[in-house]
This record gives structure tokens, sequence and C-alpha cells, in this order.
């Protein structure tokens, strides 16, 4: 049944996925709620711009799945909670997972649930919960025909840019997205690695399972494409972005402009005039 769902995350003319994530009001972080404050109109948006999936959380599905038709972005649900995004860690960290976690996913007829995997400087304990939600996720995955998206994060240190901001060591990503795979996840979205001429060794370690490569912080529009052109060069099937969408002073332009990169093979210089 795995496929079934994979199948409405994946664009049948490419085989990759674009899906944009707008799940950042679930972790209560000051600045994460620019641009999406209005989630009724960021959903419109982005389902006008057709996107191959929206990845929300229990609380803001309803947006997209109670849209009438059947021409609308897949629902990739955003299963756990953390408060390891500030400059400075919190005395006390968690990652936790909602209740029934498979169970609320199929009630909103999701194609897919996202479940963080953290390494983080100086808080070795979420990791090991991040490890924890997995292996709870991963036989409720399997029972109920659901893919489970693990998203490998290496953090830089919090007090130099927040937990959002990509580290972009080849060795370390290749390792965390080697424990994802491990730990049985259907679909990988993983951080992009500094130089992206090597992100075929994260391809490659990944060992089938598709990676889904994460935008990381706001960029210009040429510098996201390029990226974009040369992860897909190197194997990457598909992309997760957020901010360079939703912050984005057109987000439908910038959406039609990285699917024709997706799907179609478009080049930078093609991509930019479709902004």
């Amino acid at each position: 049944m795995k496929s079934y769902r994979l199948n409405r995350l994946f664009n049948a003319k490419s085989g990759r996925c674009f899906d944009v994530a707008v799940d950042h009001g679930f972790f209560n972080q000051p600045g994460f709620l620019q641009g999406i404050e209005d989630m009724r109109e960021v959903v419109k948006t982005l389902v006008d711009a057709g996107p191959d999936a929206i990845q929300l959380t229990v609380g803001q599905a309803r947006h997209l799945q109670g849209l009438p038709g059947r021409q609308k972005p897949s629902l990739v649900l955003r299963t756990d909670v953390a408060n390891v995004y500030g400059k400075e860690l919190p005395a006390s960290r968690f990652s936790l997972m909602i209740e029934e976690t498979m169970l609320q996913a199929v009630r909103h007829d999701a194609a897919c649930v996202c479940v963080n995997l953290f390494q983080i400087p100086g808080a070795p304990e979420v990791h090991a919960q991040c490890v924890e939600n997995i292996l709870r996720l991963k036989p409720q995955a399997d029972y109920y025909g659901m893919p489970m998206m693990v998203e490998p994060l290496v953090f830089r240190p919090n007090h130099e840019a927040g937990g959002y901001q990509v580290d972009g060591d080849v060795v370390k990503i290749i390792h965390l997205v080697r424990q994802a795979v491990e730990l049985g996840a259907d679909v990988i979205k993983a951080d992009p690695t500094e130089e992206v001429a090597a992100y075929h060794q994260v391809i490659e370690v990944a060992s089938g399972i598709p990676v889904l490569v994460r935008g990381g912080g706001r960029v210009s529009d040429r510098e996201i494409l390029e990226r974009t052109a040369g992860l897909l060069e190197q194997g990457a099937s598909g992309i997760v972005y957020g901010r360079n969408v939703i912050q984005h002073p057109s987000p439908a332009g910038i959406t039609r402009s990285l699917m024709a990169m997706v799907h179609d093979g478009a080049g930078v210089d093609a991509a930019l005039a479709l902004i």
C-alpha cells in the first residue's frame, strides 16, 4: 500500500517530487511566521501554483484537504514538534510525536508523513528522542501502508545560526542519512552539502531510497535555481523547499520555475524567465 501513496507523492512524468514545507508555525519560534501569517491564503496560493505536495501540520492540513476536487497537491503530514531552533538551546529540550500518528495521517488522507532525525551539537538527548520516535513510527507506517519520510538534520551550533541553518559537512550528512535509511525510512529529506558536486555521495549512501533535498535559508533566485539544477544532476529525487517559496515575492512564480526544473529539465535561465 505504501506504493499507492508514493504514486501520489512523486510526479508521474519525471518520477520526482517538489514538496513545499509550510509547517514552520508548529515550532513556536520567532521569525518563522514570515510569509505564512494567514495559512488560508498561503495554502490557496500554493494549490493554485500546483507543486506535487504541501507539508503541513495536523492543525493546518484542513486548509488543503478541505478544498474540493481531485487536482490538488498531496499532503505530507508533519508528525513531530521540537523546541531546538533558537539561537540558544533551552535548558529542557524535546522532540515530541503527535499521538496516534499514523491513524491521524490516514484520517487526513496524507500521502506521506515526515519525522525529524536531529544531530545537534551539545544536545545528544534530542537525537536519542528522534531515534525513539522513528522506532515507534516504523511499525505503524508498515501496518497502515503510510510512507515515512525521515528528515536527517545536521545542525550548526545554535549560537552561530540557529537550528535551521545547514551545517553542509558531507561526512556528517552522509552518516546521518545512512542512519535514517537503517531505521527504515521510505523517503529521505536531507540537507544540501556545502559542495553540490559531492551530493552523489548522499544519494549513494541512501542505497536506493529516494532523497529529497531541503532548501535551507532564503537566498537569491539564481542561487536557489543553480543549486537545484546541481542537486538534480547529482541524482536527487526532488526538493522540499519552504522559505525560498513562501517568503518569495511571487510564491506562484518561483513554484512554477522550480516545477519546470524538477519535472521538465529546464535550465537555470529558462526557469528564471518563468518567475
